[in-house]
């Protein structure tokens, strides 16, 4: 008599955990409380709090360019500016509705990224960084010879004097929110699906996912469009917050460090990483932009500590390592 066998146990393949539900939840219960922040707090508060989003969407459209795609950019400004400078182009002189204006921005930062890519995908390594950046001087230093656009000395969004103060930074914060949960919420769409697979077999080894039929080249463009647009309807939200835009500041390469500093401290190639990096930044800011020089020591000897302690970044370093998820892109093999 044979003894039955046994069968082989069953496993699953699962994405979400009891952890990530929670950590998932705790997004979406944020997303509603910050909603109602215009009901409850003044018209400084969300207008501080805009800020906050624009360094998210920055900071996650950057992540995605260098965390997933492999692409360290130090040229991001030329579309924040881009896209400050159409929304002032449509409203001003075009007549269009300046909250309109921001998708309209973001739509021509990516097409004019489109066109970019194919000279500045000619560059690898750290030749493509320089030459982001020397792009984006081109840009600024385009920008300062139309004379509609206000040259060198800036100009102002006249078109929303009209609103009642506080009702303008209301709709601004609420645009504002609104993208940077289309941001987060697109990066997480995109590592989910079989571009974001791609995207991180080319950031681990292009040569060898060339060599396994992926369109290196395409995935690329797709993601440095994509981070364009981000940055460009960000520089539209900036440009309605203040109400001014000034080539030297909009352009100005200090952007690319806050995103940098953001990623990196926060977690690289983590979605969750940018939005505690932006959390800390902000608080830091916020905390010591009065102190003038010691406001940057500070910031410098913060990124430091972070990359010499926590080489992963805050994220993956530390609560990463843990079963909780604020947005579940991996795959867990259970019984």
């Amino acid at each position: 008599m044979t003894k039955p066998s046994s069968s082989p146990p069953a496993f699953r393949v699962r994405r979400a955990t009891i952890g990530s539900r929670a950590g998932l939840f705790s997004v979406c219960l944020a997303v509603v409380l910050l909603w109602l922040a215009p009901y409850v707090v003044t018209a400084d508060i969300t207008h501080t709090l805009v800020d906050l989003m624009v360094l998210v969407v920055l900071a996650t459209m950057w992540n995605l360019l260098a965390g997933y795609g492999g692409l360290v950019s130090v040229g991001q400004q030329a579309f924040l500016g881009i896209g400050a400078y159409v929304v002032i182009a449509l409203s001003v002189h075009g007549g269009l509705n300046a909250f309109l204006a921001v998708p309209v921005a973001g739509l021509v930062a990516g097409g004019f990224a489109l066109l970019a890519s194919f000279a500045v995908f000619r560059l690898h390594g750290g030749y493509f960084a320089i030459g982001t950046w020397v792009l984006a001087e081109i840009v600024m230093l385009v920008t300062q010879q139309i004379g509609p656009l206000g040259s060198g000395t800036g100009a102002s969004l006249s078109t929303l004097s009209g609103y009642d103060p506080d009702v303008r930074m209301a709709y601004t914060y609420w645009l504002a929110l609104l993208l940077a949960v289309l941001a987060v919420g697109a990066v997480f769409l995109v590592i989910r699906s079989r571009i974001g697979l791609q995207c991180s077999a080319i950031r681990d080894d292009a040569v060898a996912a060339e060599a396994m039929g992926i369109r290196v080249g395409r995935v690329k463009r797709l993601m440095y469009v994509v981070a364009a647009a981000g940055a460009g309807a960000a520089g539209g939200i900036v440009c309605i917050n203040t109400l001014f835009v000034q080539p030297q500041s909009v352009y100005s390469v200090q952007w690319s460090a806050y995103m940098i500093f953001i990623v990196v401290v926060g977690g690289l190639g983590t979605i969750e990483g940018p939005l505690i990096g932006a959390l800390l930044f902000f608080a830091l800011q916020q905390a010591l932009s009065a102190q003038g020089t010691t406001y940057l020591i500070v910031l410098g000897l913060a990124g430091i500590a972070v990359t010499v302690l926590a080489p992963k970044g805050i994220w993956g370093s530390t609560i990463g390592r843990t079963d909780f998820r604020l947005f579940p892109v991996g795959h867990r093999l259970e019984l």
